[in-house]
């Protein structure tokens, strides 16, 4: 199962939904995400939020459309984001994509990169991606992974999440690396590219977070 997440981050940074309308998909709306998921001929499966980023019109379509609506009031301890990916969570999907949880309000950004990490940690079994116009986003734990090239995606970055990464290796990388070790705040791993199809990267300690990137002309 495949489930995709839209929030209400700015419309200009989401990618080709027409990408994914051949795939099998569960689709979710969060908050305004639900109102430009039905603006753009999808109606999502479920929907989330306090709905207050939407006006009274926009909320009248969303309840003419969605079958089962979560609402909530806008005094609670999570966020609307937070609601819909635990609840896609508890479906056991391989595959959750989340759309629209960045750029805008950089604390809105934040949140959701916190709730990436917890999520992506704490459910290792489920592969959970962060994209839009321009990234991928993906957090991994010790391991070995084979990564795939991606043209429009030609940037890879490792990024530490954790205080320490030891054991970091990279291999089919234009920079490759062995066994390096890198704190929080290192800059070493940024901008790398694949020099073919597929690359492997590896660490024994430590949380990344990977980003796959295009520069915005490209995207």
């Amino acid at each position: 199962m495949i489930i995709h997440l839209l929030g209400g981050g700015p419309v200009d940074l989401l990618p080709n939904f027409n990408l994914y309308r051949d795939q099998k998909i569960v689709w979710a709306g969060v908050d305004r995400g639900v109102y430009t998921l039905i603006d753009n001929g999808i109606i999502p499966d479920i929907a989330f939020g306090d709905f207050d980023s939407v006006s009274d019109t926009e909320f009248g379509i969303i309840k003419e459309s969605v079958y089962e609506l979560k609402k909530y009031k806008p005094e609670k301890d999570e966020t609307d984001m937070e609601h819909a990916l635990n609840w896609a969570i508890e479906q056991k999907p391989h595959l959750i994509r989340m759309f629209g949880s960045t750029g805008g309000r950089l604390d809105h950004m934040f949140g959701n990169i916190q709730l990436l990490l917890k999520a992506s940690t704490d459910n290792q079994f489920i592969e959970i991606e962060m994209i839009d116009r321009q990234n991928i986003l993906f957090i991994k734990t010790p391991g070995e992974y084979s990564i795939r090239k991606i043209a429009e995606k030609r940037y890879i970055s490792f990024i530490p999440l954790s205080n320490e990464v030891n054991g970091i290796t990279l291999k089919g990388f234009k920079y490759p690396l062995k066994n390096r070790h890198i704190s929080l705040g290192s800059t070493l791993c940024i901008s790398n590219e694949l020099l073919g199809d597929y690359g492997t990267f590896s660490f024994s300690e430590g949380i990344l977070m990977i980003v796959r990137s295009t520069d915005l002309k490209n995207a």
